[in-house]
């Protein structure tokens, strides 16, 4: 589903050329979920924003099926982030003047694939039943990462990229979180790739993969 071919990144700093990420090779099988490790300022965020085609590399090549994402127009990629993409930020990133259950379809109705019985299905999942008429302000950590999961997954997306999902959260309501968030990842049969600086949480995943100062180790 995803390929990634001799990716690199540079950033230009007061100091000169700085690199990111340096022949980056990766790949992510259809339905499958990948842990991609490595500390603070490693390139995590980095790999994941271009994956997303949120920004473009230097060089390599990005394949998600057989679209090759660099040549893609703006307008493709918004379109490719609409029709295949989930995306799970550690700080929520819910639309504040939306209540719980408009969050949650949201991305599904933008996209157009919004299915009510599929969203019946993640508000009982995701125990958010008592929650639809509230506002993100009014709910917890753990509640907003729920609602943020459920969106993700709402539209059924063929790839979900989660950048720290649990980061915020306390260990119990993380674990929490994440039970659920990979018991509907497997529901759904979508592809994930989850950024994480936990060994622990990368375990529950099908392969890990270690980014050191932009490499892949």
């Amino acid at each position: 589903m995803l390929t990634i071919e001799t990716l690199n990144k540079q950033y230009p700093t007061p100091q000169g050329p700085l690199t990111v990420l340096k022949d980056i090779n990766l790949t992510l099988a259809e339905g499958s979920s990948l842990a991609l490790m490595g500390e603070s300022g490693s390139g995590k965020s980095t790999l994941l924003h271009l994956i997303a085609a949120l920004d473009t590399p230097d060089s390599g090549k990005i394949h998600f099926k057989t679209q090759e994402l660099s040549r893609l127009s703006e307008s493709d990629r918004a379109d490719y982030r609409r029709s295949h993409l989930g995306l799970v930020f550690q700080q929520f990133n819910l639309i504040p003047s939306l209540r719980v259950r408009d969050n949650l379809a949201f991305q599904a109705r933008i996209a157009g694939r919004f299915d009510p019985q599929w969203q019946q299905t993640l508000i009982k999942h995701l125990g958010l039943s008592a929650l639809l008429d509230r506002y993100p302000e009014q709910l917890s950590g753990g509640q907003q990462q729920r609602v943020a999961i459920g969106r993700a997954l709402a539209g059924k997306p063929d790839l979900v990229l989660a950048d720290e999902p649990t980061g915020s959260l306390d260990e119990k309501s993380g674990d929490q979180v994440m039970a659920l968030f990979l018991d509907l990842i497997q529901e759904t049969q979508c592809s994930l790739l989850m950024v994480t600086h936990s060994a622990r949480l990368a375990s529950q995943l099908q392969q890990q993969v270690h980014l050191v100062a932009g490499s892949l180790i």
